[in-house]
Order: structure tokens, then C-alpha cells, then sequence
């Protein structure tokens, strides 16, 4: 998991840390899964969070699920968040009008919350 060309990414850390064996970039996972891993809605420690690409954010983003505290709120830990680091156990609220966490926000470093982003769902290993 050394970073290339001294950069972090979220793709070979979630590979790592989740054991769910797809390339590519981010918001590629979730199609690939579809013939692979089961995919659903609902949190469960060790799942990959898979983020679909926005205009922020082209490549999508992967995370691992570290903890679920409630019905709308769990812990996660990925690479590259912010730039060039690993983050552990942070706060992913469910702002979704369904509860299916298809929208969400991460919570920021200083307890605010961020911008809102969509989510194709959870990948199982």
C-alpha cells in the first residue's frame, strides 16, 4: 500500500483494510461489484462505502464502514479525504429523505458538517 509518486489514495487503502479485491478508480467499484460482492444499503462494519463521482469529487471516493453508532450515523476510515492522509473512525451522517444512505455528509475535523454527497450504497466482502 505504498503511495505512488508520494501520494495516498483512497482506492488501494480500501482494497487493503476491506479485502474487496476491484481496480480502478472510485466510481468505478460499484459497477464492478455487481458480478462479485453483494451490495446493499445498510452499514455493516467492514463494508465499502462506495461515492459516486460529482463534480468535486470526478473519481468518486471508496471508505471503510469502522463502526455503526446509530440508524443515521456511522464511523469510517479512508485515505485521501484529506489530501495525502488517513482517516480513522469519521463521523458519516445518513441525510438522506429515504434513510437509505444514498446522500450523506462527513463530519469535518472541527465537528461541522460538510457538503452533501451521494452514494451508491455499501459493497460486502
Amino acid at each position: 500500500m505504498k503511495p505512488r509518486k508520494g501520494r495516498l489514495w483512497c482506492v488501494p487503502f480500501a482494497r487493503a483494510v476491506s479485502g474487496v479485491e476491484i481496480r480502478g478508480n472510485a466510481v468505478t467499484w460499484w459497477a464492478q461489484a455487481a458480478a462479485r460482492y453483494a451490495r446493499g444499503s445498510e452499514p455493516k462494519i467492514g463494508a465499502v462505502m462506495n461515492f459516486r463521482g460529482t463534480r468535486k469529487m470526478p473519481m468518486g471516493h471508496v471508505a471503510v464502514v469502522s463502526n455503526i453508532l446509530d440508524s443515521r450515523r456511522i464511523q469510517i476510515d479512508h485515505a485521501n479525504w484529506i489530501r495525502n492522509r488517513i482517516t480513522k473512525d469519521q463521523v458519516v451522517v445518513d441525510v438522506s429523505s429515504a434513510n437509505d444512505w444514498s446522500q450523506v455528509r462527513v463530519v469535518n475535523a472541527d465537528g461541522s458538517m460538510g457538503r452533501v454527497n451521494p452514494v451508491f450504497g455499501f459493497i460486502y466482502n
